[in-house]
């Protein structure tokens, strides 16, 4: 019997009129009562200039509401193990969808990280060797450079039936893949014993040089009441024990005054406090005091593998697992296509997948055994990408912050199809950016503003990108924006000289970086720029160098405490009220005692979400009333901490509440574009790009004359940048040479001087394929720098780019 189709249109289903994501009354951070609409299954961008309230929006409010949504359907056990989020402060949030968010964190500091471990892509690689590799040594741990090698033996009861048992003698071995010298570091350490100790004096008379170890403390009671050495013999004096005792000895319990404490070596307490954690992340006095005493070099043993032999040892078609992960991604990928192997074909197929994901977003330059926490802000979150670029899931709303940072205007179009390949598989995608090329393909435009801070949190246009250029916004009339190129360049004053660069990518470069000048530094992602900058520039004396780096800091911290602001302007409430300088701190003696200084009390409800309220005694001030009577230049302390930074350069700058200290601080706050900020504002609520320049204000008060930047211009809206480039300006002309890492081609067309490396990324790339001034690089169009260059300053075609 045939089939009878009917050909009527069906009425709509009530289930497809869910099709907005609706946000009614949003005051999170700066929002102002706001509501938007937002389609589902398509891609909406966020702009507005940087403190607008474009993450306060998508990552603070939609988000944050989807996750904490989300925790709340597992049970109450569960959701005290996980963190409680508060609801945000909207009235309607409807419409969410699950959220997955892809931010620019860096991917932790954790020296055990790699780019392979991060990405499950080493996991794939320990079960392929494992089953295919010659000689067979073990299961996939025996591959793992985290697992070491374990050995014991002793008695185990066997049990033979009927009630009986019998003791016998057992060994067993577990075989890890960590080599025992370097214990899965690739790096060795070695001390320099004079660093740590002055030999010449006693313990009691201070001759520990290690930053934090008093005799004053606790570690005076441990090394007086440890009864191993004597801490009032000078330590040249110690015999080979007690030297042994006090600098290598493990582990060991002792009683001191009646409390069970835990005595250790001095080397083997300083790998665990200090070096266990990356070099980069400790705090700067630690830091010198590593660099000082530390001199890490690769590990003899593995030959910086991490790997023991037995690992080394094991080869599919000549290659071991190091071999492998210290190919380029793009490399790999192919060698594992020349694997043909029934047995584990389902894994070779999920790794060539990986592989293949990571080509297709742009990093395959990049190696497996490459330290995550060696990646930039914009690969981190392109690795973090990987895992859901291949996922069947559908209907879920990915978030994703500034996808193009770090990224050449060549790659932008290949990471503008992964966002739209997200979106035609069903999912709503919800971007905050920046770059026009980016918000060229959006579906959907929001644009927060008018300004930043408190003069911004409302949403000033809605609608296509068309109608976002005819809105007369500050991002409508900024998006066609094109710098020309400067007619005259500064004559450099001397030249940085590198020669024979080799770090990562690098080919043997030779070039020479004018001084005096605005250099710009170009070229693909993975081409060798923070390579060159970082391997040949940085260390040198007299080069202060500005990196991605996010800023920490706890809610307590401010923008007055962060830049040191806050000591000058103390002392003078201090000086001119005759008190002491702590009164006017909120975390030191004048904090209000409700609400400990923070301005803020909360409630801990257990699994559900701490209650947040501003504390009725100090009604949110942070400082006793006794501190708030002392006033100077007739304001109080909580008065100077909520002017914004423009209002307190005009009060700290002249009259009688001068300070010239704090005035100057000011100037160069205001000079970032930072003086809408006020100078008690929390630092968790700056958005990324205003953490970026208050970064930048705060390094250009260090003495050298070569700044180095790397990226400045992430997070900053097209109206930011020429505030930017005349900062830059400012720092050339008062006779500072400054290097610029970037893609903005803004900041290129401004350069005096532009160095260009590719051609490509990894392999591909590490030469100096262009040096010049920007008219030459846009005349000859010799590079792809140089193609892109010439289209955004509107240049006419001229000769076309030789491969």
């Amino acid at each position: 019997m045939a089939t009878r189709t009917d050909t009527r249109s069906p009425a709509p289903h009530v289930a497809d009129s869910h099709d907005l994501i609706r946000v009614h009354g949003a005051r999170v951070n700066n929002l102002k009562d706001i509501s938007v609409e937002i389609p589902k299954r398509r891609l909406t961008v966020f702009t507005g200039v940087s403190g607008s309230g474009k993450s306060s929006l998508v990552f603070g409010t939609i988000a944050a509401e989807s996750q904490r949504m989300i925790n709340e359907t597992y049970s109450a056990f569960v959701q005290g193990f996980m963190p409680t989020l508060a609801r945000p402060e909207v009235d309607v949030l409807e419409g969410l969808t699950t959220a997955i968010i892809v931010d620019q964190e860096r991917m932790g500091s954790n020296p055990r990280s790699t780019v392979g471990t991060a990405t499950d892509a080493n996991a794939m690689l320990r079960i392929l060797f494992s089953r295919l590799g010659q000689p067979h040594i073990g299961s996939p741990n025996a591959y793992s450079f985290n697992v070491p090698s374990v050995k014991a033996s002793g008695a185990i009861t066997v049990e033979r039936g009927a009630g009986k048992t019998k003791t016998e003698r057992a060994t067993f071995t577990r075989l890890g893949g960590m080599c025992p010298r370097c214990e899965g570091m690739g790096a060795v350490t070695d001390f320099d014993l004079s660093a740590l100790y002055d030999d010449g004096l006693s313990l009691n008379e201070g001759a520990l040089t290690i930053p934090g170890y008093s005799m004053d403390g606790w570690y005076g009671r441990i090394y007086r009441g440890c009864g191993f050495f004597d801490p009032d013999k000078p330590i040249r004096k110690y015999t080979r024990k007690e030297l042994h005792d006090l600098l290598y000895k493990e582990p060991t319990k002792i009683k001191v005054e009646g409390i069970n404490l835990t005595y250790e070596g001095l080397i083997p307490k300083i790998q665990k406090s200090m070096l266990s954690k990356d070099v980069d992340a400790l705090q700067p006095h630690i830091r010198a005091f590593v660099e000082r005493a530390v001199t890490f070099s690769t590990c003899p043993e593995c030959d910086g593998t991490r790997l023991g032999k037995e690992a080394r040892s094991s080869k599919i078609k000549g290659k071991n697992i190091a071999d492998v992960c210290s190919m380029q991604i793009s490399d790999l990928a192919v060698w594992v296509r020349s694997l043909d192997e029934p047995s584990v074909a389902p894994l070779l197929t999920g790794l060539q997948h990986l592989l293949d994901s990571f080509a297709e977003i742009g990093l395959g330059y990049l190696s497996l055994d490459r330290p995550a926490g060696t990646l930039s802000g914009g690969e981190a979150q392109r690795t973090k990408m990987i895992r859901h670029l291949g996922s069947s899931l559908t209907d879920v709303t990915y978030v994703f912050d500034e996808p193009t940072i770090g990224l050449h205007p060549h790659d932008i179009a290949r990471m503008n199809d992964l966002l739209l390949q997200l979106r035609d598989k069903g999912n709503t995608v919800l971007v905050v950016e920046h770059k026009p090329e980016a918000i060229a393909i959006a579906d959907h435009v929001v644009d927060l503003g008018p300004r930043a801070g408190t003069e911004g949190g409302e949403v000033v246009f809605e609608g296509t990108v068309e109608g976002l250029r005819a809105s007369g916004t500050l991002t409508g009339r900024h998006l066609d924006d094109r710098a020309s190129v400067k007619p005259s360049v500064r004559t450099p004053s001397g030249v940085l000289e590198v020669r024979g660069a080799g770090t990562h990518n690098l080919q043997d470069v030779d070039v020479d970086i004018p001084l005096g000048v605005l250099v710009v530094l170009t070229g693909v992602a993975g081409s060798g720029k923070s390579s060159l900058i970082d391997g040949s520039v940085s260390g040198r004396d007299g080069v202060v160098s500005v990196d991605q780096g996010a800023i920490k800091g706890s809610r307590r911290s401010n923008p007055a405490t962060y830049t040191g602001l806050l000591d000058p302007i103390r002392k003078a409430f201090a000086k001119t009220n005759g008190v002491k300088p702590a009164l006017f701190s909120a975390n030191s003696e004048g904090a209000c005692p409700a609400c400990n200084g923070a301005g803020v009390i909360y409630t801990d409800l257990g699994v559900m979400a701490t209650v947040e309220s501003t504390c009725e005694d100090c009604e949110g001030r942070r400082f006793q009333a006794e501190v708030l009577e002392y006033t100077f230049g007739g304001r109080s302390i909580a008065d100077v901490l909520a002017m914004p930074v423009a209002e307190a350069e005009e009060f700290f700058g002249a009259g009688e509440a001068r300070i010239p200290a704090a005035h100057k601080i000011l100037q160069r706050l205001a000079d970032v574009g930072l003086g809408y900020v006020t100078l008690g504002q929390p630092l968790t609520t700056l958005s990324g790009g205003e953490r970026q320049r208050l970064k930048l204000a705060t390094r250009m008060a260090e003495k050298g004359g070569v700044y180095v930047l790397d990226e400045p211009t992430t997070g900053l809206h097209l109206a930011d940048v020429e505030q930017l480039l005349g900062l830059l300006d400012r720092l050339v002309d008062s006779g500072k040479s400054v290097i610029v890492i970037e893609h903005h081609q803004a900041v290129m067309a401004h350069a005096d001087w532009i160095i260009d490396l590719g051609p490509g990324a990894g392999h591909d790339g590490g030469r100096i394929v262009f040096e010049g001034t920007p008219a030459d690089l846009v005349t000859t169009r010799s590079t792809l720098t140089g193609e892109h260059l010439a289209a955004y300053v509107g240049a006419r075609p001229g000769p076309s780019r030789t491969p």
